[in-house]
């Protein structure tokens, strides 16, 4: 590890923690939220050994590289202070509840202005598919799987396997998008001590994550119509899960995987809302909608703003300096 420097450190665990803290609401929220009286060690036990699978199934598969190729396009520059800017800035965000893009934030410090625009638009087409698919098919499954149906307490115990294979499933899947988020701070190939370092730095964020079961940031998901059903959580998560597999064939381009997961909510509560009529109207949708996005918004003008400033920092610096 003595090609590691102290701002590559301190960055890596910033986005290590910033980018589980902000995107459990993605691949841990209904998961927490469904398995409430679960104890919480469980939870993390199971997360923790697939992602000890992800990691090391891409550092061997990829020579090192624990980000599965997603860095690519992104050479490694020196890390230096002003870098750990957005990583801060996620945490901060993070804490007031606001769902940031982690992509868009990280990796707009570290990418061109032309792979950065390639961000955005997968970004942007994830969310408009994520929020089209989700809106057809709860409109399909409504009547089924509705506060009038209860699930039978029979069927109860075929579910939880169901919902937790669910989960598994999508967060194997995420993980191999959003890796590349924390990734990014350290080399493209890894050596062994670095890799162990890594995986302890993640299972420990988890631990926390699971401990105070999500924290503030999970209020996006429990303010959603039934997500804490093991029935709904169940569908939410296999369908972002497959949405994710299908743009991760699509193109190595890194992309926002919280843009796909907003989609998928706001689509959802939009079927669930023209399902049932005056029990539930768009007046009340939109603005749920409507505060999810202003807060990706935010979060854009943030990223935008904190990667104009590190990729000009040298300038700036010197400027100050001067004057």
């Amino acid at each position: 590890m003595e090609h590691i420097s102290l701002w590559m450190i301190i960055g890596f665990l910033l986005a290590a923690y910033s980018v589980i803290g902000n995107d459990s609401i993605q691949t841990l929220g209904t998961f927490i939220a469904s398995n409430k009286n679960t104890k919480w060690y469980y939870l993390w036990l199971f997360t923790s050994a697939i992602l000890t699978l992800v990691i090391v199934q891409s550092y061997i598969a990829n020579g090192g590289d624990i980000a599965t190729g997603r860095l690519a396009k992104i050479p490694l520059i020196e890390i230096k202070w002003y870098h750990a800017m957005a990583p801060l800035g996620l945490v901060i965000l993070t804490r007031k509840g606001i769902p940031v893009s982690t992509s868009l934030l990280v990796l707009s410090a570290f990418a061109s202005s032309l792979v950065f625009e390639k961000i955005l638009m997968k970004s942007a087409i994830g969310y408009g598919l994520a929020a089209v698919v989700a809106y057809i098919l709860w409109i399909l499954v409504y009547k089924w799987d509705n506060k009038n149906n209860p699930l039978p307490q029979s069927h109860e115990s075929y579910w939880r396997v169901l919902q937790w294979s669910a989960t598994g499933f999508l967060w194997y899947t995420w993980l191999s998008h959003d890796v590349a988020n924390i990734a990014v701070f350290l080399p493209r190939q890894l050596d062994l001590p670095l890799l162990l370092f890594v995986l302890t730095s993640f299972i420990i964020g988890l631990a926390y994550i699971f401990k105070i079961r999500g924290g503030k940031i999970q209020n996006i998901v429990l303010e959603k119509s039934h997500t804490s059903y093991i029935r709904s959580a169940t569908i939410i998560d296999f369908c972002y899960a497959v949405i994710l597999l299908v743009f991760k064939e699509w193109s190595s381009i890194p992309m926002s995987t919280t843009w796909v997961f907003i989609g998928l909510l706001s689509g959802r509560e939009l079927a669930i809302s023209t399902m049932m009529g005056k029990e539930y109207t768009f007046q009340e949708v939109f603005p749920i909608v409507g505060k999810d996005i202003f807060r990706l918004l935010v979060g854009l003008g943030v990223s935008v703003l904190i990667a104009m400033l590190i990729q000009h920092a040298d300038v700036i610096v010197a400027f100050l300096k001067i004057v």
